[in-house]
């Protein structure tokens, strides 16, 4: 005998691939070109943005929710919070550009590792995000107004952009 799935249960499993499919309609181009994605989804998801109507969005998202119902969607998911950082991957890649960021501004020494362990990242611009860093550095300052903390974050996001570059192997 087979359970048959209330109509509550599949309203619910209809909403949840359509809020997935709004996600994909709200990645950058270069982003969902990454997603094996069906041509019809991706022409679905193209058409979805040239509409202006809040009804004709609406129905769109209805209908990429629909070809969505065909799709394996765990892995469009998994892919989607790896982009969000909300994967066990994504923050822990994050914490390891903390912990660089924040060995690299305690220790000199640590800049050496990091260039001996990844030898594609500039070194002039890290040694200058570096030092800028460091004139700024919130334990010498008592009271860091947000100037001193965004070298900080500039130091971050170049560090994230550059072991992100990585090649795999």
């Amino acid at each position: 005998m087979t359970e048959e799935i209330s109509k509550s249960a599949r309203k619910r499993e209809a909403t949840r691939l359509q809020d997935v499919g709004r996600a994909l309609t709200q990645l950058k181009a270069q982003d969902l070109q990454t997603f094996d994605l069906p041509a019809s989804l991706s022409a679905a998801i193209e058409e979805y943005k040239r509409i202006n109507s809040r009804e004709g969005g609406r129905r769109q998202l209805q209908y990429i929710g629909r070809l969505m119902r065909e799709l394996d969607t765990e892995a469009i998911e998994q892919q989607l919070q790896h982009l969000r950082g909300e994967s066990v991957a994504a923050r822990h890649a994050l914490h390891q550009v903390e912990l660089w960021r924040d060995r690299l501004l305690a220790d000199p020494q640590t800049l050496t590792q990091l260039l001996t362990e990844h030898p594609h990242i500039d070194r002039q611009k890290l040694r200058q995000l570096i030092k800028r860093a460091k004139t700024n550095d919130t334990a010498t300052n008592p009271a860091p107004s947000p100037a001193d903390k965004q070298a900080s974050r500039v130091l971050f996001r170049f560090l994230r952009e550059q072991l992100e570059a990585i090649p795999q192997s």
